[in-house]
This record gives C-alpha cells, sequence and structure tokens, in this order.
C-alpha cells in the first residue's frame, strides 16, 4: 500500500461504467482518482441489458465460427451483420476473430475469462452495499429458452465451456419454463435456468450511485475531451484534454470503444471494433417477467427495468462515427414477438450504443510494459456491466500495491504484437 506522503495522483480516462468502478476502488483505498468524462455519444454503459453473467465464459468466435461470415456479410436481419461500405474496414478484424476461435485459444479464453468474472456478483454488491443501493441489483437468475432440446444441443460447445469452469445450470422443459416464465410462447419448449445469475434493474443509475461514491470518498469527475496522452520518453505523464493538460503519475486507459485511438499515438495497435448494440425500451409492455431471459434461436436478452421492459441485443460493424441505423433496432421488436407475441410496443424508445470489442473476447486489462505510468481498463465487449466490478477491484488493488491473486497477462496489451 501507498504511504500518505506517496500517493500517485491517478487519472482515469473514461467515465463509463469500468472506468468509474476501477475510479471508486481506487477512491475506497484513499487515492482520490481524477476521471475524465468525455460525454461521447452512444458510450454503452448506460444502455445495456443490463445482465450480470459471470458465467458468460465462452469467447463469442466458437469453433467452426468460420461457416457463419458469409451470413455476417449478407444477411441485414442476422444477429450480427457487417453492411457492405464497412467489408473492406472489418476484415483485418475479422481474421483475427475467426482465427481466435481454435480449440486451444477458446479454452485459454475461458479460463482467463473466468478468472476475471469469478464472483462478479459480489463484486457489483460490495460497492453497491457502500452506497446503499442494493436494490439496483436483482438476483433471480437467467432463462436461455430454446425451441426444442435439439436447438438447446446446437448451444453444447458453449454450455460444456460454463460447467467445466463451474456454472451451475437446470435443465427445464416446457412444463418448468411456463411455471417460471408463464407468458413465454409456447414455441418455447426447453430451457436453461441459471439461478446464480443476476442483473441490474436501471444500468443509467446504477453508473450515476459509482460516480456519486467517487466524490463522496474524495475522487473528482470532470469534464473533458482527452486528446492525447502526454508522454516524456517512455513514460506516460498525464493527459492532454480540450480544457489543458493533467499531470498524471498514472493514467489508466479506460475509454472503452475509443481506446485504440489514443494509443495508436504510441505506437500501440489494438484490433478494437466497436460491435454497435440497440435497445428498445417498452414503458408499458404489458408483458411481466421476472428475471432476464434470453432466446438462443434470437441473440437478444429481454430484461424487466425500474422504467419498462428492455430488448437489447443486434450486432452491426459500422464504426465510431456513423449515425444509429433505425431499422437495426426495429428488429428487435420482431425478436420481441416472437418470445412474447402479445406484447404492447405503444410508447418505445430505441438506443444505439458503441460496444468495445476484441476479436478473442477478452478485455485489455493490467499495466503497458512498453510505457509506464499506463495501464489499461477496455474492451470488455458485450460483458462490460458484468466485467466492469470486478475489473475495478483488480485493476485498483494493483495500482495500489496490494498484488492481487491475479494473472494480468493474458489480457495484456501486449499480446496483439
Amino acid at each position: 500500500m501507498w504511504n500518505t506522503l506517496d500517493k500517485p495522483r491517478i487519472v482515469v480516462v473514461g467515465g463509463g461504467i469500468v472506468g468509474l468502478c476501477v475510479a471508486w476502488h481506487l477512491a475506497w483505498r484513499g487515492l482520490k482518482p481524477i476521471v475524465i468524462e468525455a460525454r461521447k455519444p452512444h458510450a454503452a454503459y448506460t444502455g445495456n441489458a443490463g445482465a450480470i453473467s459471470h458465467g458468460s465464459v465462452a469467447p463469442l468466435a466458437m469453433p467452426g465460427v468460420l461457416r457463419q461470415v458469409p451470413k455476417m456479410l449478407t444477411d441485414r436481419e442476422g444477429a450480427l451483420h457487417i453492411p457492405v461500405r464497412y467489408w473492406l474496414r472489418a476484415m483485418p478484424w475479422l481474421a483475427r476473430f475467426v482465427a481466435s476461435a481454435r480449440p486451444a485459444q477458446v479454452e485459454a479464453a475461458a479460463g482467463a475469462m473466468a478468472s476475471l468474472l469469478f464472483g462478479a456478483l459480489e463484486r457489483h454488491r460490495e460497492i453497491l452495499a457502500e452506497e446503499d443501493a442494493l436494490d439496483l441489483i436483482r438476483q433471480e437468475g437467467q432463462l436461455y429458452v430454446y425451441r426444442s432440446p435439439e436447438q438447446m444441443a446446437k448451444d453444447e460447445p458453449a454450455l460444456a465451456l460454463r460447467r467445466r469452469h463451474g456454472q451451475r445450470m437446470e435443465v427445464l422443459d416446457r412444463a418448468a419454463l411456463a411455471a417460471l416464465e408463464p407468458e413465454v410462447s409456447d414455441a418455447y419448449t426447453a430451457a436453461l435456468f441459471l439461478p446464480d445469475h443476476g442483473s441490474s434493474v436501471n444500468p443509467a443509475r446504477f453508473a450515476r450511485v459509482v460516480a456519486d461514491g467517487v466524490r463522496r470518498m474524495g475522487g473528482e469527475i470532470r469534464k473533458g475531451e482527452v486528446r492525447a496522452l502526454r508522454t516524456e520518453g517512455r513514460r506516460v505523464t498525464g493527459v492532454v484534454t480540450d480544457a489543458g493538460d493533467v499531470d498524471a503519475d498514472r493514467v489508466v486507459l479506460a475509454a472503452g470503444a475509443w481506446s485504440a485511438r489514443l494509443l495508436a499515438p504510441l505506437g500501440i495497435k489494438v484490433p478494437l471494433e466497436t460491435q454497435r448494440g440497440y435497445h428498445v425500451m417498452l414503458p408499458d409492455a404489458g408483458v411481466r417477467i421476472g428475471r432476464v431471459i434470453s432466446p438462443y434461436d434470437r441473440k437478444v436478452f429481454i430484461s424487466p427495468m425500474e422504467e419498462g421492459l428492455r430488448v437489447a441485443g443486434t450486432v452491426e460493424f459500422g464504426g465510431l462515427d456513423a449515425p444509429p441505423n433505425e431499422a437495426r433496432a426495429q428488429l428487435l421488436l420482431k425478436d420481441l414477438r416472437a418470445v412474447f407475441p402479445e406484447v404492447r410496443t405503444e410508447g418505445a424508445t430505441t438506443w444505439m450504443g458503441h460496444r468495445p470489442c476484441l476479436p478473442d473476447s477478452l478485455p485489455v486489462m493490467g499495466p503497458v510494459k512498453a510505457w509506464d505510468g499506463l495501464w489499461c481498463a477496455f474492451g470488455h465487449g458485450h460483458l462490460g456491466l458484468t466485467g466492469s466490478a470486478p475489473t475495478g477491484a483488480l485493476v485498483a488493488s494493483a495500482l495500489a500495491g496490494e498484488r492481487p491473486n491475479f494473472d494480468f497477462a493474458p489480457f495484456g496489451v501486449e499480446r496483439f504484437r
């Protein structure tokens, strides 16, 4: 631990949920971080599905993924779509994505994610208990629904990974599914119930609570656009913002999908892609569910929240600067009706956000070997909320000199050389 007189000045670049959790744990240790929040348009942390899924250790690229690439390029209504205008730009990322689906890499990635996400729900409660906001967490499990046992069998490679890493799952037939969620369409005849999983009932309020905790414990959150990381020799000494320079002994880069732009001038190339995700929020859906539900054939999450029913999902490549594609958002209503045919959609609002995704499905975490004073905490993809609290605890612990029992090597930015 740091002595009172030699506490480092730590700047966290990024005010999303990952950056805020890093800052919260630093502030809890008395290190009083400065968070630079850029108010980036379409940041992912407020519009996610709210799922806290510590068992989601299977990477997106599983063996056999190469067969799915043609559909990604041609099916406009597919769960993952790459428009023609983006094909050339997406190809290097896709090549890495397919290469990461080799069995040995899949096993290694799953093991690394299991080590990161272990106890994720407890890590979230740790923060929310301190902030007197445990009402933000719902622990009623999560439900994955299938049209048939045969469809469930197609999911077996990912399910086997979950089992090997200790995930508790209960197989339900139609009767048991209906007893748990009676409004799910009769078309779904089998399900997996994950009783240990949970969710946030309001991800935006969740982030505000964490930010308030940072301030309460002496940290600072500033609005500003970080234009560059400032360096001297091979050391990062602060950040350059639109409001002037900010000195730092340590900089934690947690800028989500925008992180690669800040690393590039340092000679660090990261294959970070924004997978643009959408949600539709229904204030009065006429459907009551008790937990997050995900239909295997639709690749979406349907979540009960304080403000209504949210259906979130769909993946679209398109870069950071293109406007939202309303047609992608409207597909979510089609997905929702497949599960709940009688749902009411009046008053629906839509949203798009940028998920920072890496081809091997692992975030970038820990110190950067080539640059003293620079740490990373970005690239959590579809698991930003789930991974935020454990990432914050681990990175802050290491920055404070506590030597956490965790191997940062699989998450290092150096793996992309």
